[in-house]
């Protein structure tokens, strides 16, 4: 448990501290839901076109204007669902990553996840898939073609690497170096991809890398959460082989833990669910890096609590960041992806800094 052992945890003090620690956890998982909930509220009544909370509650009960009802259900809350999901989903494959790997830099994307998926896209994209419309605008013919395309891009990374640690068995180390590798790879294919694209091509391109919620509609979102759920159960019911594998292998074999299948397979899932993410709503960056250090500065690394809290902070983190998107220069809304690079990078920064001091 990090914090408490066994002997201590005997005594009466040991039992209130550890009550305490619980108790303490447990509220912040509950506040932090609250708080999931209220954005999501706030989300739905700002935007170009306003709401007041009256507005919001009958629009979601099928009730009042026309115009509210539609905005509601067709633009905004299938917005606010990818967001809470895409955000939790890079979440918890970032603390998982960090802690089976035992690298603080470790997230969904280290993998080359992100970079397999832009390759995908853009060789779809250059078969086809995308064109400017007479008014300017860049708009993807087959959407579903790139999704597809973008996530067996991302899963090809994965799988690469996962074979590579299986059969000559690397170090976590090795496979954060692995996942560079075949980033580079993939940054090369796309970089000669776009070098013989069209203008049309190639903005098509540029336009489905900017991290944008506003492309899964409720099908798509159905998908998301289906793939959420069952990992984010898988990861819970592992909580304490994660715990002991961010530990250290030796400690991890010694108390029965098949390291290396416990390794294997939660970067395998980590990556699937980010390839799925990444597939329909693009590069969104930082969130998977930066949540998990945020609430391990915050509340520890016991995998317990970290899980649902860097599920839900990761919610919190990019609803916010969308909702910033969508209002700071209303009536145009900016891709989510800028945001949380804006945000996250001197987050990132402040967090680095922070734990080589505190050395």
């Amino acid at each position: 448990m990090g914090q408490f052992n066994n002997k201590f945890l005997q005594t009466h003090e040991g039992r209130k501290m550890y009550e305490e620690y619980t108790r303490k956890r447990i509220l912040s998982i509950f506040l932090l839901t609250l708080l999931v909930f209220l954005l999501m509220i706030v989300s739905l009544m700002v935007g170009s076109y306003s709401l007041s909370p009256g507005e919001v509650v009958l629009a979601l009960i099928g009730k009042g204007r026309e115009e509210a009802i539609f905005t509601i259900w067709n633009i905004r809350l299938p917005r606010i669902v990818a967001a809470v999901f895409v955000g939790a989903s890079l979440a918890v494959s970032g603390a998982v990553l960090q802690g089976i790997l035992r690298n603080p830099l470790a997230s969904p994307f280290t993998m080359g996840v992100s970079h397999g998926a832009m390759f995908g896209a853009s060789l779809a994209i250059a078969l086809g898939a995308g064109y400017s419309e007479s008014t300017g605008r860049v708009a993807i013919i087959n959407p579903y073609a790139v999704v597809i395309a973008a996530f067996l891009g991302a899963i090809v990374s994965t799988l690469v690497i996962v074979l590579l640690a299986k059969i000559r068995g690397l170090s976590p180390q090795a496979m954060v170096l692995a996942g560079i590798a075949m980033s580079s790879l993939f940054t090369a294919l796309t970089t000669l991809i776009q070098y013989f694209a069209n203008e049309i091509q190639l903005a098509a391109m540029v336009y489905w890398s900017f991290g944008d919620l506003g492309r899964p509609y409720w099908k798509e979102n159905i998908i998301l959460i289906a793939t959420f759920f069952p990992i984010f159960m898988y990861f819970l019911l592992k909580r304490w082989d994660l715990n002991a594998s961010s530990v250290g292998d030796e400690i991890a074999m010694s108390v029965g833990v098949e390291i290396e299948k416990v390794r294997l397979l939660s970067a395998f899932l980590s990556a699937l669910l980010t390839a799925v993410t990444v597939a329909f709503v693009g590069i969104i960056g930082f969130v998977g890096l930066i949540t998990p250090h945020i609430v391990r500065l915050i509340f520890g690394g016991d995998y317990r609590y970290l899980i649902p809290l860097s599920t839900l902070l990761g919610s919190i983190v990019l609803l916010s960041a969308d909702t910033l998107a969508r209002i700071i220069i209303s009536p145009s809304i900016l891709p989510v992806g800028v945001v949380t690079s804006f945000l996250g990078a001197p987050l990132f920064l402040y967090l680095l800094l922070k734990m080589e001091g505190g050395r």
